[in-house]
């Protein structure tokens, strides 16, 4: 960076520091002015998370989705496939015990005839 821009990004932030509102002025000045970076480039968005087979939470749904016939297919249905579909990928305790347990009763219904 050129000692020019270095000045005018330096201006452009301290512009934008004072035109906040003093509470979020002393939140920054508590972390540290020097640290607090204005410009920072934003995160990756949450749907971007992929699973072990390295599909997005929309992938899987609308492959799963598109694998099962019409006639099974409702509005409550679709989002019941999107909850577990996001629950799994995200680890979460609740969706995996849900996954399970359907498991468990499909291969206990298996073995009982039905």
């Amino acid at each position: 960076m050129s000692k020019v821009d270095a000045c005018e990004a330096e201006a452009r932030k301290k512009a934008i520091f004072n035109s906040m509102a003093p509470r979020r002025q002393k939140h920054i000045l508590k972390k540290g002015y020097d640290k607090w970076d204005p410009f920072e480039e934003p995160k990756d968005p949450i749907d971007i998370r992929k699973d072990k087979t390295n599909r997005t939470s929309q992938m899987l749904v609308r492959e799963f989705l598109q694998s099962i016939t019409s006639e099974k297919y409702s509005n409550a249905y679709g989002r019941g496939v999107l909850d577990m579909c996001i629950g799994i990928i995200n680890d979460d305790e609740r969706y995996i015990g849900m996954f399970e347990f359907a498991n468990w009763y499909r291969e206990l219904l298996k073995r009982e005839g039905f």
